[in-house]
């Protein structure tokens, strides 16, 4: 999901980033800073903006039906909960292949967000951030989890460098975990390997199912 606040003093000029090509599938506007149109909190320049960016979303792929439009304020909280300042705004209405949702608030259109389905039956791969020592511990990985299931007792290999190892312990925000799915952003221990050994970048995987292969050249 990717929230996006737009200026109606800028408009679309400051409005979609690169993100919104690389795998976004929901989508929430904020039309922002109503408190700064002439007049103030203006009906005319929000339906302005709504009029522009739902062109501009349907051209690079997207459903304006599918995609929360809210006008607010960040700085006066205006839409953050109900406004009394934009009693014109009748609220936003979405349509989701599981069923519709409304509302008024930012918050509300956050709250309808849909939970994306975890990929825990693909082969096991996890996006590599950073390797640490840390004393009384030992060797400890950080990154995300992107396939399948991190959990202590697994044996997995770092691609390309082709060193195996088997994970100790599995924790969240100093939190232990007894297993890590997709989506989550995990440190995990590891028996019998050097920071020096992997390096951000690679790629922890199950050798023995399907694992990550390094590529001699790819088509973007």
């Amino acid at each position: 999901m990717h929230l996006k606040l737009i200026s109606p003093r800028m408009g679309r000029r400051m409005s979609m980033p690169s993100g919104l090509y690389s795998g976004v599938k929901q989508l929430i506007v904020g039309v922002n800073k109503m408190n700064s149109t002439e007049p103030h909190y203006s009906q005319k320049r929000y339906e302005e903006i709504v009029k522009e960016v739902s062109t501009y979303i349907k051209k690079i792929g997207y459903n304006p039906d599918t995609i929360a439009l809210v006008p607010i304020s960040g700085w006066n909280g205006d839409n953050m909960e109900l406004s009394t300042n934009m009693p014109w705004f009748k609220g936003w209405k979405v349509i989701h292949k599981d069923g519709n949702a409304n509302g008024t608030t930012l918050l509300e259109a956050l709250d309808c967000v849909l939970s994306p389905n975890r990929p825990t039956d693909k082969p096991l791969c996890l996006s590599l951030q950073d390797v640490y020592k840390i004393g009384g511990i030992g060797t400890v990985p950080v990154g995300q989890v992107e396939t399948d299931v991190l959990k202590p007792g697994r044996v997995v290999t770092f691609a390309p460098v082709n060193v195996t190892t088997e994970v100790k312990s599995v924790e969240i925000h100093l939190e232990t975990l007894s297993e890590a799915l997709p989506g989550d952003n995990v440190s995990f221990n590891v028996k019998n390997m050097s920071v020096k050994d992997v390096c951000h970048g690679n790629v922890p995987v199950d050798s023995k199912n399907d694992p990550a292969m390094e590529a001699a050249d790819f088509t973007a």
